[in-house]
């Protein structure tokens, strides 16, 4: 049974004012109304106008096709907003990505970046506007990186990856781990989300995305990790709370072609476990935000913009306003999109670990020399054969990287 909730009706928004689509003359609350009901009406929601109230229904579960075409206006709509800082470093991203013609004939050999100074950093932020998922940030931990290729002398890009704080509550994830709130909270710190995995032109065509994919499970990588956190190295039950023992990723068109079946030495290294319960803000677009701000201060309602204030300021920001314009927040904000959850262990006995039957982690230790030669082999050699992926790769040109 599809669930369906009733909005507060209003007399000047009719059917035909969210197929024609105009703000002109509406009032702060009648505009918030309506963008929400256009970006519902745009995912497939049946929405049914009634004299006193309107009724919506969400879809029993979103199709890749929807999900990408939600992605995209959002996604567009960020890139617009930072057209100019992007026009700016275009030429920066250009100058270090690989021309296909070199990339064919590399050996290719990454070495892990950390992004420590602005140009990284500033490489890092135009590259993560290419990918098809909006572009957004971590808020606590985080470690950008950006994975080159050493076989090549300008050492050009092959991908980025990023690592951030986990989230604290995810159903499915805890339940797979085995956690109750009590055991969450203590071992969550030696935990880590994964919240950017992907390869950048030329290398995606030849499955550059798994090979960041199997960088992530390294030796090195932990050790990234752990020399970050070093110097506020606390002891915990005589464990290091810097010590990395996993990381989660999310999928969000279901399975994931990038970590499916991807396994190691015959251990599948991203299992999954499950899915988020769809709790989010990506189905609907930053306009929408946006003008419930511009509603919530004409109504002298202040929602705080700090770090620690619970849930994140935009999910605030639409529960209140939603609240106000007599939508139910909740079931407003619980009918995004769900996402496939993965786990990487990095440890052989994660679960005993997580969940304080043992202080002593015993780590893979895969390095990065073997997993890359494991990458080589499995698919790099392979996809180098196929001759669609060489026309591909050979017809890259850094020039004509846009965004």
């Amino acid at each position: 049974m599809k669930s369906a909730v009733s909005f507060i009706g209003d007399a000047t928004i009719q059917q035909q004012d969210v197929v024609r689509f105009s703000l002109k003359g509406k009032t702060p609350e009648q505009r918030v109304k309506l963008l929400i009901l256009r970006d519902l009406n745009n995912l497939g929601w049946d929405i049914k106008f009634g004299k006193k109230k309107i009724e919506v229904v969400p879809l029993e579960a979103y199709d890749k096709d929807t999900i990408r075409q939600a992605m995209s206006i959002k996604r567009q709509e960020i890139i617009s907003n930072n057209r100019a800082w992007i026009d700016k470093h275009i030429n920066i991203a250009r100058a270090n990505l690989a021309d296909g013609y070199q990339v064919m004939c590399s050996k290719i050999d990454p070495i892990i970046e950390v992004c420590e100074t602005r140009k990284q950093k500033d490489l890092f932020r135009i590259f993560r506007y290419y990918w098809s998922s909006p572009y957004s940030d971590y808020v606590g931990r985080r470690i950008k990186l950006l994975i080159r290729d050493n076989a090549l002398p300008n050492k050009p890009i092959i991908g980025i990856a990023a690592l951030g704080s986990p989230i604290i509550h995810i159903p499915d994830r805890d339940k797979f781990i085995g956690w109750n709130k009590q055991i969450r909270t203590k071992n969550l710190i030696y935990t880590m989300d994964a919240y950017v995995i992907g390869a950048l032109p030329p290398y995606n065509y030849l499955l550059g995305g798994k090979l960041i994919s199997l960088l992530l499970a390294s030796k090195e990588i932990r050790k990234i990790y752990e020399d970050k956190y070093n110097e506020k190295i606390t002891i915990i039950d005589k464990r290091k709370a810097n010590s990395l023992v996993g990381i989660f990723t999310t999928s969000l068109y279901g399975k994931s072609s990038q970590y499916n079946r991807l396994t190691y030495q015959h251990n599948l290294l991203y299992q999954p476990i499950g899915e988020t319960k769809g709790y989010g803000t990506l189905h609907l677009s930053k306009e929408t935000i946006q003008e419930m701000v511009l509603f919530l201060k004409s109504k002298n309602v202040d929602v705080n913009h700090r770090f620690g204030d619970g849930p994140s300021w935009v999910m605030r920001v639409i529960s209140k306003a939603g609240e106000l314009v007599g939508f139910d927040p909740d079931f407003l904000l619980r009918h995004s999109f769900k996402r496939s959850i993965y786990f990487l262990p990095l440890i052989k006995n994660y679960k005993e670990f997580l969940n304080d039957k043992t202080t002593i982690p015993i780590y893979h230790n895969y390095t990065k020399k073997e997993l890359v030669e494991y990458w080589k082999k499995r698919w790099f050699e392979n996809r180098k054969k196929n001759q669609t992926m060489i026309g591909n790769v050979l017809n890259f040109e850094p020039k004509n990287f846009n965004i």
